[in-house]
């Protein structure tokens, strides 16, 4: 089956938001700023590293390590990580945040001196006028701190992303001094954050274009352009999208959208997304495993409406919706069910439909249901169900529509 001619899709009409033959790269930041959320629990090593794994094999494109100034442990948990990098011989590249200070720049040159593999130094800084006014701060300090910071990340042979924090909201003349002094001294790649969830698409691609002409154009050279977005508004992904269309290189984002306060862009649907619009090509098979790991790992609960990996992701009770999905199945097309009532094709990312019973079901649902356990749906049993279902507040669960179907019937499906 042709399935183009079954679906036609609007978002494709006129030039593509997402043009092919681009490079979209991600950089996971699950083990550092995802573990800035006041609700997480801080993973044990071997956890980072069994995710850090799958992000690989899901083929992110780099990682934050962590906060070398956050501590010892903090410390002790990068120079693991990037070591398991080097003798594991993952492709994923590393980075680590750092405060425009000593104290955070220093300690990670020593870790690279240790485990002998480039690791990118995430130096970030505030500059936004509210920020400036509640800190006492001056633009001119701030140019003075970049100046610092980046000299000196860069004499210890440290590769440089300069981040300026609230981008956002900071004015022109002062997004395009601070870049441009990042670059002067050595910084490699920029990063433009919406640290507080402020912005819309619209403000991203205002932001991106301005950066791209006031910034990179003129320095005359190669730079990378990162994007770091968080969902105040719930417009972390519909921003990081923007942002690639409106020129970044990367979007920075976490498992599940885990983060400061509501979080940051899930770098999970980014994925799912990239992969629908047809630019990234890779197996996501696993990317429900890497959520779950995560999930678990942090403590955070996956919501059961969560997007694609959430349990309700598949599911449904309704009568249309189920009756739909069950003739694709009686065509013996699994793409087609997995389509016909989903935006997102459920093989794509190892889910499947899943058809439940309920107040707002109908005989579909329930001859399936007892079909696909192998039990014979007589008229009787199919209609005994059914009025039993419309007669609960919620799904039936599965014993309880087994022991309507009698011992003999329970024992079958067993």
């Amino acid at each position: 089956m042709d399935y183009e001619k079954l679906i036609f899709d609007w978002n494709t009409q006129g030039a593509p938001e997402l043009p092919p033959g681009r490079r979209y790269m991600l950089d996971d930041e699950s083990l550092r700023d995802g573990l800035q959320s006041p609700s997480v629990k801080d993973p044990s090593i071997g956890e980072k590293i069994e995710i850090l794994h799958l992000m690989d094999e899901l083929g992110i494109d780099s990682v934050n390590l962590g906060l070398p100034g956050a501590g010892p442990r903090a410390r002790a948990d990068i120079e693991r990580l990037a070591r398991e990098i080097v003798s594991a011989k993952l492709k994923i590249r590393p980075n680590c945040a750092c405060r425009t200070h000593e104290d955070d720049i220093r300690p990670l040159g020593e870790i690279v001196q240790k485990v002998g593999i480039p690791i990118e130094a995430a130096t970030f800084l505030g500059s936004s006028p509210i920020r400036r006014y509640a800190e006492d701060w001056t633009v001119d300090f701030l140019v003075r701190t970049t100046e610092k910071a980046v000299t000196l990340a860069r004499s210890l042979n440290l590769p440089v992303m300069y981040v300026t924090e609230d981008t956002t909201r900071c004015d022109p003349d002062t997004v395009k001094k601070l870049y441009t002094t990042g670059l002067n001294c050595g910084a490699e790649a920029i990063v433009l954050c919406d640290t507080v969830g402020h912005v819309t698409p619209q403000g991203v691609r205002n932001l991106v274009k301005f950066v791209l002409a006031e910034v990179v154009k003129p320095s005359g050279r190669k730079v990378r352009v990162d994007w770091h977005g968080h969902r105040d508004r719930d417009l972390g992904v519909a921003n990081s999208l923007a942002a690639f269309e409106a020129g970044v290189d990367q979007v920075h984002g976490c498992a599940l959208g885990i983060g400061e306060r509501v979080g940051n862009t899930p770098i999970d649907l980014m994925l799912v997304n990239l992969k629908l619009a047809g630019v990234i090509e890779r197996d996501l098979s696993k990317l429900g495993e890497y959520c779950l790991k995560v999930s678990k790992a942090t403590g955070v609960a996956i919501p059961h409406n969560y997007p694609v990996m959430g349990s309700d992701a598949f599911r449904t009770a309704t009568g249309v919706h189920a009756a739909a999905v069950i003739k694709a199945y009686k065509k013996k097309d699994v793409k087609l069910a997995n389509t016909v009532y989903s935006g997102v094709p459920s093989h794509l990312f190892g889910r499947d439909q899943v058809i439940e019973i309920g107040p707002m079901s109908g005989k579909s649902n329930v001859i399936y249901w007892l079909e696909k356990r192998g039990l014979t749906p007589t008229e009787e049993l199919v209609e005994r169900v059914l009025q039993t279902a419309k007669q609960s507040d919620r799904l039936l669960t599965e014993d309880e529509i087994l022991s309507l179907c009698g011992s003999a019937a329970r024992a079958a499906s067993r």
